[in-house]
């Protein structure tokens, strides 16, 4: 495998730039390896600059549902960019995306388009503590809800990964009113409530956790976290910036049967392009500046060019809505590959797989951090030098696209088949 260009671009990175990338998960690190330097994509195939080309399960950590390059949303945005990049005023394409989101997400009445998931879930918990005049939010170990200062303990996602769970440079007095809980542990959450309760604007969730690998919840979770909300009169928070839109058209909310007071999207509804969402109960938005006092605001929010992305990918979606059943169908395939491996988990709802290597069942921070490391590490590398892309961390979810192939599918099973094979003979 020739990766010398790569290697020689991330030589330069490191001189420019904080580990020679702009965000950590991309440097390898916790894998042992140089980072791949992408020169395109097309379906399920990456192209390096190299010119080495391998069938991708990342796909830009979710936002790639349909594909690399699909190509309505590719001709939609060719002749948006056309048309102007950013014009700092309304458009009729915001008032379509947040239209159409909203036939999906009945649950968000009114909502505001943002540029990233951090900035969506940062603006959510600042509506709910504006909205209920309470300071403390719930959060669960290992859900990763961005890298805004509150929300950085106990975090997952690349913070998991890195080893450092709370980033230097926060304030105590910026994670002094975020109290955390073990996901899946009901227990937990009762006991911040008994003694916090009139003080908790909201607990934030991700209901199918996807930044600690892939961890479910377990029966009846979720509706308990929206009694015990609703009877100490705090927010249910969805982050959904990974489930939405990937789950089903409906997201976690709909798939689990549970509607939360606000939700936070990301990734798929830009459709590979920065923009992000928070949405919720009218009387609730109705805080948030220019109609309330909780100020949030941004230049290019809303911005021509990826709101088109997001209406051409969603629009998709709505017209075939057979492609969830279809990348249903194709991760259970990879999932019964890595059932059949003795000594590896495997989660899996929907099109997001996480893959553990560990002989007990994964179902918290906890349990997802006794996953073997080192097994991990030769397990992506034996996938990458066999040309299969995925996750460079243990940590995070490995996504199906309508674009994968059958051909390739029955290769990637091969390869796991292999790496267990190989790694059992030794």
């Amino acid at each position: 495998m020739n990766i010398k260009r790569s290697e020689a671009l991330y030589r330069k990175a490191c001189t420019l730039m904080p580990g020679g990338v702009n965000s950590p998960v991309r440097a390898f690190r916790s894998v042992g390896r140089t980072p791949l330097f992408i020169r395109s994509a097309k379906g399920d195939r990456l192209l390096d600059e190299d010119g080495n080309e391998w069938i991708d399960y990342v796909c830009s950590w979710g936002p790639g549902i349909l594909g690399h390059a699909h190509p309505e949303v590719v001709e939609k945005v060719q002749k948006a960019v056309a048309d102007g990049l950013t014009f700092g005023a309304p458009t009729q394409k915001e008032v379509r995306l947040a239209g159409l989101i909203r036939s999906c997400m009945p649950s968000m009445e009114k909502l505001r388009l943002v540029n990233s998931g951090t900035e969506a879930v940062m603006s959510a918990v600042r509506a709910a503590r504006g909205y209920t005049g309470r300071d403390k939010i719930v959060k669960f170990k290992g859900c990763y809800h961005g890298h805004s200062d509150g929300l950085l303990v106990k975090a997952g996602s690349g913070a998991m990964t890195g080893g450092v769970p709370d980033s230097a440079g926060v304030p105590v007095s910026y994670t002094e009113h975020t109290l955390v809980a073990s996901y899946n542990d009901r227990q937990s959450v009762t006991d911040i409530f008994r003694d916090f309760g009139d003080q908790i604007a909201c607990l934030i969730v991700e209901p199918a956790a996807a930044n600690m690998g892939v961890v479910l919840p377990e029966e009846g979770f979720l509706e308990f976290l929206r009694k015990i909300t609703e009877q100490y009169g705090s927010l249910l928070l969805f982050d959904e910036v990974i489930t939405g839109f990937r789950l089903g058209l409906g997201g976690a909310q709909e798939y689990y049967g549970v509607r939360p007071d606000l939700t936070t999207l990301g990734k798929i509804v830009g459709g590979g392009m920065p923009l992000a969402v928070y949405g919720g109960r009218q009387e609730i938005m109705d805080c948030v500046a220019p109609v309330g006092s909780v100020y949030q605001a941004g230049t290019l929010s809303g911005n021509p060019v990826a709101t088109t992305a997001g209406i051409a990918t969603l629009s998709v979606l709505m017209e075939h809505p057979e492609i969830y059943r279809e990348i249903g169908e194709k991760a259970a395939f990879l999932a019964e590959a890595f059932r059949e491996c003795e000594g590896i988990r495997v989660n899996q709802i929907g099109s997001l797989l996480g893959a553990f290597f560990t002989d007990r069942p994964v179902r918290d921070y906890e349990s997802a951090a006794l996953s073997d490391a080192e097994a991990y590490t030769a397990y992506f590398g034996h996938m990458l030098e066999h040309g299969i892309y995925v996750a460079p961390s243990r940590f995070e979810a490995m996504f199906v696209s309508a674009a994968h192939s059958q051909e390739d599918l029955e290769k990637t099973a091969a390869c796991i088949r292999c790496f267990h094979r190989e790694e059992t003979e030794k």
